[in-house]
């Protein structure tokens, strides 16, 4: 069948990211995967997103913008000064995991590029689970992006987020009915050689597999 739309996928590396890849593939729509680099200190993400990309035969852009990390103070993922928080996202600590606007500049370069590239929609992988901690994964946030997308331009691009409703053990699932090979997603914060077992994103993984009663394959160091 001819691929009908071409989108543009934000693309971390990461279980929920690939999952939302495999999930657009099965749509029968061709998928341009951007993954970007902004001085995280889990860059390890970035070489998985790299491995998933050319296992699913999925045309890749990786976009620098280590420059920007100047203006990402003040959090565990790109200012050396804080220490990854352990524990569940629903901890205060867990806010010190938050980017400033993050989303919405990365957001804006993969709305520029699909404007460039004649993509019919941008796509990204937030979910219901988010929603507590992460400001711009809000459905509000959504919204008001996918109005500024259709400003932005003479040509109209839509914004989408598939999982938005969704929980991580739901993504799961899906992702176990797409066959995605989770042993090749990363999503720890600390970017070791494995996962640590121990930060936000590892703690809410490994409840993710247990409530989709899925097994889990992924190494942790704890």
């Amino acid at each position: 069948m001819q691929n009908s739309v071409k989108s543009l996928l934000l693309f971390s590396g990461g279980l929920d990211s690939t999952v939302a890849a495999y999930d657009l593939r099965s749509r029968d729509q061709e998928v341009l995967a951007l993954s970007i680099l902004y001085g995280q200190r889990h860059r390890k993400e970035v070489e998985s997103s790299e491995k998933i990309a050319a296992h699913l035969g999925m045309r890749h852009q990786i976009i620098n913008l280590d420059p920007l990390q100047i203006c990402f103070k003040g959090n565990s993922q790109t200012d050396p000064n804080f220490e990854v928080p352990e524990g569940h996202y629903a901890e205060e600590s867990m806010k010190l995991t938050v980017v400033p606007n993050r989303n919405m500049i990365f957001l804006s370069v993969g709305i520029a590029l699909a404007l460039s590239e004649n993509c019919e929609s941008v796509a990204y992988a937030a979910h219901g689970g988010d929603h507590t901690i992460y400001p711009d994964c809000r459905p509000e946030f959504v919204e008001a992006m996918q109005k500024a997308a259709q400003l932005c331009d003479w040509k109209k691009v839509n914004l989408v987020a598939p999982f938005l409703q969704m929980t991580k053990a739901d993504i799961v699932q899906r992702g176990l009915e797409l066959d995605v090979p989770f042993q090749m997603t990363w999503s720890c914060y600390k970017g070791l050689e494995k996962h640590c077992g121990k930060c936000g994103t590892c703690v809410e993984r490994r409840e993710a597999f247990a409530e989709a009663n899925v097994p889990d394959p992924t190494s942790y160091m704890n």
